[in-house]
């Protein structure tokens, strides 16, 4: 089986081929991205693309379809990945994240791709008080990231076939250590304030509501994607990705941080202004589909693995909010020293 990897050099890319390489041992596996975040490795003990077959590095908006050839899946990660970036550069985000990926997916159509699994978000519910959003609820997408993840999302479905089996993986915020490690999601940033200072500050007021996924469980779905078949919810499938247990006010999590971090004082702005992304999400469906591939890391273990893995780094910047551990920050000083234009392209 050959499988290519969009985005694979950032975040999650590195624990999606450790999970491939589990699955299928024989596996052939393709990297595609555009190196944004290359450098910023966490811990690693080794380039984590030393464990691909083939590296590109190439923009996303000019792929052409004769890197598809004999390719057997897609898992789509590329994408400007989160609501700041997304506000910075809304043009990009819009250009990458939706016309790029609708783009591929046709491509990958034609060139007898037969599995695409794209990652989306829960972000696309946006804000909810009528308790946790189902996969038919009404969808409020609230920035230019969330609108392209639900863009792309109503854009490929038609391409979908079973000859052509598309997955759309909605996936809860992210978090856990990784040899890419952000710090710019909601746990994440929490770990990193108990590990660095003794100190967690929360931004908002407290009381909004995130579902998380660890991103291991992340590459089990992916990877039950990549095997899933149009008999088994449809060749066009948009799913909500994680448990039921992992659905947390922001306020809980920064507790349950300091519960595992030794004298954490917890601090919450109490003139914030109202988080208008808050929602709570049924995983129903995924739980009845993918039985074999559940999630497995519950909170306790998300927060142990990154507060062991900053450690490991001898992690104490308390100023980590303005470090590269930011994806925005990093791109910001990507544009500033001249290395990308203003259509984050790179300039060489």
């Amino acid at each position: 089986m050959k499988i290519l990897i969009t985005g694979n050099t950032g975040y999650i890319g590195p624990v999606v081929i450790n999970q491939l390489h589990d699955a299928y041992p024989d596996v052939e596996i393709i990297g595609l991205d555009m190196g944004y975040f290359a450098h910023c490795l966490t811990g690693a003990e080794t380039l984590p693309e030393s464990r691909l077959n083939v590296q590109y590095f190439m923009d996303i908006r000019h792929v052409d379809s004769t890197l598809l050839q004999g390719v057997d899946a897609i898992i789509h990660l590329c994408a400007i990945s989160n609501d700041p970036m997304g506000n910075a550069y809304e043009d990009v985000t819009t250009d990458i994240n939706h016309r790029s990926s609708v783009k591929l997916a046709q491509l990958a159509k034609e060139a007898g791709v037969r599995k695409f699994v794209f990652a989306s978000s829960c972000s696309v519910y946006g804000f909810s008080e009528d308790g946790p959003r189902c996969e038919g609820d009404e969808l409020n997408p609230l920035t230019a990231y969330a609108r392209s993840k639900i863009n792309t999302e109503k854009d490929i479905e038609s391409l979908a076939s079973d000859d052509f089996v598309v997955t759309s993986l909605r996936f809860a915020t992210a978090c856990g250590m990784s040899e890419r490690l952000r710090l710019d999601l909601v746990l994440n940033d929490f770990v990193a304030g108990a590990v660095a200072s003794k100190e967690i500050t929360i931004l908002s007021d407290g009381t909004p509501w995130r579902p998380l996924i660890h991103i291991e469980d992340m590459a089990r779905a992916m990877e039950w994607g990549v095997g899933r078949e149009a008999s088994n919810g449809g060749a066009f499938l948009a799913i909500n990705a994680g448990s039921d247990q992992w659905n947390y006010q922001v306020r809980e999590l920064a507790d349950a941080v300091a519960d595992q971090v030794p004298g954490v004082q917890v601090s919450v702005n109490k003139d914030a202004q109202p988080d208008k992304r808050s929602y709570q999400v049924d995983f129903s469906l995924y739980r009845k589909l993918a039985p074999d591939h559940q999630p497995r890391v519950d909170l306790v273990a998300a927060i142990t693995g990154l507060r062991e893995g900053l450690e490991k780094m001898c992690f104490k910047d308390a100023n980590f909010r303005n470090s590269s551990y930011m994806r925005l920050k990093v791109l910001t000083h990507l544009r500033e020293t001249g290395l990308l234009n203003e259509a984050l392209e790179w300039q060489v």
